[in-house]
């Protein structure tokens, strides 16, 4: 091998060991997910990234049907499915879809991410504890 494939192979080493450490997460929102249920024909899904090496939590998040503008969106945790809890994370700009975003997370926040104690929570002035909610899932 000449010099420039050994270069590639080893770059191509190096961009796979270092996307070792990346979580694929996903949550699907809807408002029979909310705590109590909510009535809507709102929907949504969010698409996230989480690199364990430097706790970047990166996301997309697109919902549709909502009653009316989004007034606010957060991770919240820690909870299960069916349980509530307050604000873990913060989704700035989410008054219009897809909203995207990152945040470097705590220690804490990392370990309830990973598992499964996080949910996304978008909220209206219709529904002001939240209009569709996911549980965030590998």
């Amino acid at each position: 091998m000449n010099k420039t494939v050994i270069a590639m192979v080893a770059l191509g080493a190096v961009a796979f060991a270092g996307s070792a450490s990346a979580e694929k997460l996903k949550a699907t929102l809807s408002g029979k997910s909310e705590v109590p249920a909510t009535t809507t024909n709102g929907t949504g899904t969010a698409d996230l990234d989480y690199d364990a090496a430097s706790k970047k939590l990166s996301w997309k998040v697109t919902y549709s049907g909502l009653s009316g503008p989004a007034t606010a969106a957060h991770f919240h945790g820690p909870a299960e499915a069916g349980k509530n809890a307050g604000v873990a994370v913060a989704i700035p700009n989410a008054t219009s879809s897809p909203v995207e975003g990152s945040a470097t997370l705590t220690d804490a926040q990392a370990a309830d991410l990973l598992a499964g104690k996080l949910y996304v929570n978008i909220h209206t002035a219709a529904n002001p504890g939240g209009e569709i909610r996911g549980q965030v899932t590998k």
